[in-house]
């Protein structure tokens, strides 16, 4: 029993750092459902992370039984316990640079596509800032794949030269 207010203050902080039973709880859902996520990646995807080689042993464990549900949720719980004493900040980073390496090329796409849109549409005008934008392209190809491309779309059947102009684009760009 404490003696005084000082002592009641030298208390307090060891209280602080308790956590309640639910915050442990919640603490220990959010990992099992981040080992889940780590099983359901691919063995490429898992390979570009660094994981201790408990984790590694522990995933290929998690492979081997992946058909078998009620293997699988001890074995989640047995990976989160495992990551409980790990530091997860590489793997975060890790698993974030490659969800962005997945935008970026989503984004390019996007914007090769618009390109080749706005090519067809707009014709030679767009074919010569295009060229000025990207050294690596040829005048005469590019400006045959943009007519071939264009009277397809005009013709309402997109197919080969619309592809092409694409992949064209993609590689040059």
């Amino acid at each position: 029993m404490p003696q005084s207010a000082n002592d009641i203050d030298d208390l307090t902080p060891e209280m602080e750092e308790l956590k309640s039973k639910t915050e442990i709880k919640k603490e220990m859902h959010q990992l099992q459902d981040f080992a889940q996520s780590l099983v359901e990646m691919s063995k490429h995807q898992r390979s570009l992370i660094s994981l201790t080689d408990d984790l590694k042993d522990a995933m290929i464990v998690a492979d081997k039984i992946r058909n078998k549900h009620e293997a699988m949720r001890r074995h989640i719980r047995h990976i989160a316990k495992i990551l409980l004493e790990t530091d997860l900040k590489p793997i975060h980073k890790a698993i974030e640079v490659m969800e962005n390496k997945h935008q970026q090329s989503t984004a390019k796409f996007v914007r090769l596509e618009n390109l080749r849109d706005q090519l067809i549409e707009q014709g030679n005008d767009a074919v010569e800032s295009t060229l000025a934008e990207f050294e690596k392209m040829e005048r005469q190809k590019l400006k045959q794949l943009v007519r071939h491309a264009a009277k397809e779309k005009k013709a309402e059947k997109l197919g080969k030269h619309y592809k092409n102009l694409f992949t064209y684009l993609k590689e040059n760009s």
